[in-house]
This record gives structure tokens, sequence and C-alpha cells, in this order.
């Protein structure tokens, strides 16, 4: 059996399945940012989502995919991951930055990206990733990501950058006064998943002022100028993304893209049906 996960900043997505077809067993636990979790987490973690109905000792081959996993953090899943899945023969580590790009590109080079609770961009040859300018994370970039446009919307709460009603509302929403607000997000765990659960309050609201459609097209901007226009070339490529932010803001995100000179491609919510599809068709890295 051939298990896949997709590992994001808030949630994992995983599936087993056979190269041959049948039946799929999926299930969804939290997100592994080996830099903020221990394998100890993980492994109870794991073994708590899982269903009963996954042969864990069939696995024979794991492609696990996760936001910063970086090639130093590669032993590190990969122990962790066998405590577990001690039977697997297979252990692939990389990046989810490499997930987007087989399940949005399959075989052909191109230009992807993720737009979700973090954000990231890459250059793929057909194969692998060749090319990535840095998003630099939650604190220095992800621009363009929920967790972005989250930020952006508690800093300009607590300066009162934004029309008096629109405070009202947005006060409401956040549930918490400016030093509450500050604690949260320097003092206690996964502030990125915090600012981040505020983007389906600004996407509910595009059509209420328009304070939050500027808000996330400027954040779309700066994703462009930040990250995506120091390719080079990138006018060459199609624009490809998966990630919720994408997917759900892609009315305010396709005229950004055509704004900067490239062309829309591709753009889903998650990436394992394209990753399941890509590891039936092309086998184990």
């Amino acid at each position: 059996m051939i298990l896949i996960a997709d590992s994001g900043a808030s949630k994992t997505e995983w599936a087993c399945i056979s190269r041959q077809g049948g039946e799929r067993i999926s299930f969804i636990s939290q997100g592994y940012n080996p830099n903020y979790i221990s394998g100890e987490s993980i492994v109870e973690d794991i073994r708590l989502n899982m269903p009963e109905s996954l042969p864990e000792k069939e696995v024979t081959e794991i492609h696990f995919y996760g936001a910063g996993v970086t090639p130093l953090q590669y032993p590190f899943m990969t122990e962790t991951l066998l405590k577990v899945f001690g039977n697997a023969e297979t252990v692939f580590i990389a990046m989810d930055t490499l997930a987007s790009c087989r399940a949005l590109l399959g075989s052909e080079p191109g230009f992807a990206a993720i737009l979700g609770t973090g954000a990231n961009t890459c250059l793929y040859d057909g194969h692998d990733e060749c090319h990535n300018v840095d998003s630099c994370g939650f604190i220095l970039g992800d621009e363009g990501s929920g967790a972005y446009l989250g930020k952006r919307l508690i800093t300009d709460y607590i300066r009162r950058n934004m029309p008096e009603h629109v405070y009202s509302l947005v006060g409401e929403a956040l549930g918490h006064n400016n030093d509450e607000l500050l604690d949260i997000i320097y003092t206690r765990p996964f502030p990125n998943r915090f600012c981040a659960q505020f983007a389906k309050f600004i996407r509910k609201n595009t059509d209420t002022d328009p304070y939050f459609p500027e808000l996330v097209t400027d954040a779309f901007c700066k994703f462009f100028e930040r990250i995506v226009t120091h390719y080079e070339d990138y006018r060459s490529y199609t624009f490809n993304a998966v990630g919720s932010v994408a997917f759900h803001f892609r009315d305010l995100l396709e005229p950004v893209v055509e704004k900067y000179g490239m062309q829309v491609g591709k753009i889903v919510q998650a990436p394992m049906e394209g990753l399941v599809e890509y590891h039936r068709m092309y086998g184990h890295e």
C-alpha cells in the first residue's frame, strides 16, 4: 500500500491507496511543521486520527510532503513516520512545494504556487522543483497567504486603520482587545493559524465594504512584487496554484495575475487528488 501525506500549516491530508486502484482510505490530522512540533506529538496525533480500516503494517511506501520540511528535517520526518509505519521500505520526504508541482503539473515543467495558511512558490522541471524564491515564513513574509491576510486585518484593527463601521465589525469577529491580540500572536503557539482563521471572515465580507477586497488585492500584489516577479522570465509561465486562499479568493486573484502579465492556469483547493493520480501513474521516487 502507498501512503501519501500533504501536510500544511493547519492540517495534514492523508490518502492510502494501491497502485492497482481499489478503495482509497483517507483521513485528516493536524499540520506537522517539524520546526514547531516534536516527533512524539506527531506519532501520537497520527495514531489518534488514523482510521482502524487503514492497514498500517501493509504500508510499504510513504510519500510525505510538508510545509517547513527542509532537507535538514528529512531524517527527522523519516524516523518519526517509521515509528508508526515500521514496514515501509520507501519513505520519501519533500517540501509541500513539490506536492503542488506534481498535483498541478504532473510531469510537465512550469510554475506552481501555494496560497493557503502559508505561501510558497517554485519552478518545476517536470520531476523536481528547480528554483525557489523563499517566502520567508509567517514572521518575515508569506505575502498573499491566509496568515498574512489575518495579520494585516489585526494590524489595521489595532491601529484603527479602517472605516469606523468596519472597525466595529472586525472587533466582533476578532473577539479580543488589542493587548490580548498581541499576547496571542507573540506568546502563544501557532500564531500563523490564529491569524489565518480570519481569512474566512474576510471572504465573507468582500461585498460588505471596499476595505476587504482592497486588503486582499493588496496582499496578492505584494505576493507578486516580492516573490513571483523575482523569477526570471516569470511571464513565460502560466500561474498555477493550490490552497484555500487561491481557490476561495480566485475572483480577486485572477485580475492580479493578469496585471503582472501571467496567464491563469490551474487553481485547485487541495493537491491530494493530483498527488494520488501522480503516484499511481509514475510510481515511487
